[in-house]
């Protein structure tokens, strides 16, 4: 099961960064792969919510749901995907540190990164997630650095 792992640490308090990466819509913000997200339904948060989005990787573009199976404001939550071609599971961990907040971010493909490429391109997609990730990190940091209302 190939995995991508990043951090970041970003100059807001835990709760902060918890709420605004929560929200579905806020995933396109940061995320550079992602085309359009948003949260499917109405309601608060929770165990069971789910989001749906559309993501363009290495040229291909896939739709995709997401149901949250744990929530745990503002240390952890992870969504596991429900819908779609790419079987995947993603966890954001947050804990003070350093005057804010360490966001890591992990990334577990079920059938490989590179699953609508074929095996082949496991490794060199893996390669260019954890670049991708990365920056997607930075940006999410710079973002909520420059919109301290958010």
């Amino acid at each position: 099961m190939p995995v991508v792992e990043e951090n970041v640490v970003i100059a807001r308090p835990p709760q902060e960064v918890f709420d605004f990466l929560s929200k579905f819509e806020n995933i396109a913000v940061y995320d550079s792969s992602v085309m359009s997200s948003g949260q499917v339904g109405d309601g608060p948060l929770g165990v069971g919510s789910r989001g749906k989005g559309t993501s363009k990787v290495m040229g291909r573009q896939f739709d995709w749901v997401v149901e949250i199976s744990e929530f745990d404001p503002p240390r952890r939550m992870v969504s596991r995907s429900v819908e779609g071609k790419l079987d995947f599971t993603i966890t954001f961990t947050l804990e003070a540190s350093d005057g804010g907040t360490r966001v890591t971010q992990r990334i577990e493909a079920g059938s490989g990164l590179g699953g609508i490429f074929g095996k082949l391109a496991d490794s060199m997609v893996e390669r260019a997630q954890g670049r991708t990730v990365r920056a997607n990190l930075d940006t999410l940091a710079e973002w909520l650095a420059d919109h301290p209302s958010t």
